[in-house]
């Protein structure tokens, strides 16, 4: 884009440019001010939703207490209701102690079957090793009694053995001095 002589076209060239530098400006302003908005939107709702639940959490409180109290004392505003009351608590509390008697009752069950089966086999394991230590204490002795057979066996044959050689050589003195004499 040449300039013409008269410098025409850069004139429009500029006015063009200034146009739209002011859309751009204008759209611009547009969207900061819609953002703005929008920012400024979002801020309310969330301090109305904190201020809401400020005021809604005590109410809520206040009537869950009146319920419960309500609850509470309604059924005792009439004397047949009271009844009714008293005979439910005296049910459920008869349960309630006939559940804690099962309980109780069979755990002391369980201990006693526990305890008997601990017994037994305490019992059991004590048979056992007197078992084996009068089984120790026979062979043993039956060992040192076949021991003791044995040496006196031994002793006795050895004896036999001396005695015998000594009527031997008594024999013999004997005989040399019959031929002596």
């Amino acid at each position: 884009m040449a300039t013409s002589k008269n410098g025409s076209k850069s004139k429009t060239q500029a006015k063009r440019a200034t146009t739209e530098a002011k859309k751009s400006a204008a759209k611009t302003a547009k969207a900061s001010k819609r953002a703005a908005t929008k920012v400024a939107a979002a801020e309310k709702n969330q301090v109305q939703t904190v201020v809401e639940t400020a005021v809604d959490f005590p109410v809520g409180a206040v009537l869950a207490v009146s319920d419960r109290v309500s609850d509470l004392v309604e059924p005792w505003t009439d004397r047949s209701k009271a009844q009714k009351q008293v005979k439910s608590y005296r049910s459920s509390l008869r349960k309630s102690l006939k559940r804690t008697e099962r309980r109780g009752s069979t755990a002391r069950r369980k201990a006693i079957t526990e305890a008997r089966k601990t017994r037994n086999q305490v019992e059991r394991e004590a048979r056992k090793r007197q078992r084996d230590v009068e089984t120790t204490i026979k062979r043993n002795r039956n060992e040192v009694e076949q021991r003791v057979r044995q040496a006196i066996e031994e002793q006795t044959s050895r004896a036999q053995g001396v005695v015998g050689s000594a009527q031997g050589l008594v024999g013999s003195v004997s005989d040399q001095l019959s031929a002596l004499r």
